[in-house]
């Protein structure tokens, strides 16, 4: 079985017919899933609907916020009540079609852990195409995490992956690089991207420096989240020795100029070098300081937060391991389609996974970031 969970804010007119849709295609390729509508604090019947839906079929279930808390905290209520192996994420607007599953399901096959979509033809607005594929870009080179479209909400997780993420703010722009900094492996797949049926895009132009805001917080989490004083320390020595050394040079310029004839006096608060320098070794101080109980903080939080990803373990022997020289994992044959099956196979380099078909389950290694071209 998997889970759809799809956040919800003022989408009521699409649900009946999203609903229809991803009972459709799990009917056609014999899926068991389960569907997850996050009502956001939604103003208009999308709460009713999504109650009518549940009350008529039991794979519906529904959560609604007392107000609207944002994406995010929608898609991380979701993940922590999803009860399948692989979780499907996609929005409620229509303009992610459910057909393209077979598609990630795929990707999955070949060894990714998560499948980010990529909607190459979009039907938006100039002015939030134009800074998206920007800000892309940006986030690409920024992070090295290779996707055309980070923030396609068409995505797929193995269940692993989502246990060691915990999103806020609004953080889930950037789940293919907070992944990828754990050793998840990361592949995006072109998706059809639909027109707009109902409703207006609930983004406006605000998101573009709060995107940017949160690619400085992300780059921190994952290049500094466990050593943050090799940034602040970084910073505070340099602009403390800077400094430190240009009031040396101005004391011995002043020691100087009072000793040695023909020197004119230098007088040391009317100079704005002094200031400067005074302000630059205050500044570095501080960026030291702020390091130091950034690091106390870090430590205090070492027993809830492990450094490491574990791909997979050797079995000790004598402890109901496998016998020496017997198959170690098991390997599928297809991805999708109503006639696929799991069968055991020889050893595979990603270790014990069993990879999707109609019905099944799945076991995430970590790996190294890797895109997949289409």
């Amino acid at each position: 079985m998997f889970s759809v969970v799809i956040p919800v804010f003022d989408e009521a007119p699409s649900l009946e017919q999203l609903h229809r849709e991803l009972t459709e295609v799990a009917a056609e390729r014999g899926y068991a899933l389960e569907i997850l509508f996050i009502d956001d604090g939604s103003r208009d019947n999308s709460w009713a609907t999504i109650q009518s839906l549940a009350a008529r079929d039991a794979r519906v279930r529904g959560l609604r916020f007392r107000r609207n808390f944002g994406k995010a905290a929608a898609l991380q209520a979701g993940f922590s009540r999803a009860r399948g192996e692989l979780i499907f994420t996609l929005d409620a607007d229509l303009q992610d079609d459910p057909r393209e599953m077979p598609k990630f399901l795929a990707s999955l096959a070949s060894g990714a852990d998560l499948v980010s979509g990529w909607k190459q033809q979009r039907f938006d607005p100039w002015h939030k195409v134009w800074p998206s594929r920007v800000f892309n870009r940006m986030v690409s080179r920024l992070t090295g995490v290779r996707l055309h479209d980070h923030n396609c909400g068409y995505k797929c997780y193995r269940r692993e992956v989502l246990e060691e993420l915990r999103l806020y703010g609004e953080l889930h722009r950037f789940v293919p690089v907070l992944a990828a900094a754990r050793g998840w492996r990361v592949a995006e797949v072109v998706v059809e991207h639909r027109r707009r049926v109902y409703g207006h895009s609930k983004f406006g132009l605000w998101r573009i420096p709060k995107g940017f805001l949160d690619l400085l917080t992300v780059k921190f989490l994952t290049s500094y989240g466990q050593r943050p004083q090799h940034l602040f320390g970084l910073i505070g020595t340099c602009l403390f020795g800077l400094g430190f050394l240009n009031l040396v040079v101005l004391c011995a310029t002043w020691i100087l100029s009072r000793t040695l004839d023909g020197w004119i006096p230098v007088h040391l608060t009317q100079t704005p070098y002094f200031y400067i320098s005074l302000a630059s070794a205050v500044l570095g101080g501080q960026f030291l300081a702020a390091g130091m109980v950034a690091e106390l903080l870090t430590a205090q939080r070492a027993s809830e937060v492990t450094p490491y990803a574990i791909a997979e373990t050797t079995p000790v022997l004598g402890e109901g391991g496998p016998p020496e020289g017997a198959p170690t994992s098991a390997v599928a044959s297809t991805a999708a389609g109503p006639g696929a099956t799991a069968d055991s196979g020889g050893p595979s380099p990603r270790g014990d996974r069993r990879v999707p078909g109609p019905h099944w389950t799945s076991t995430g290694r970590g790996a190294e970031s890797t895109r997949e071209q289409p």
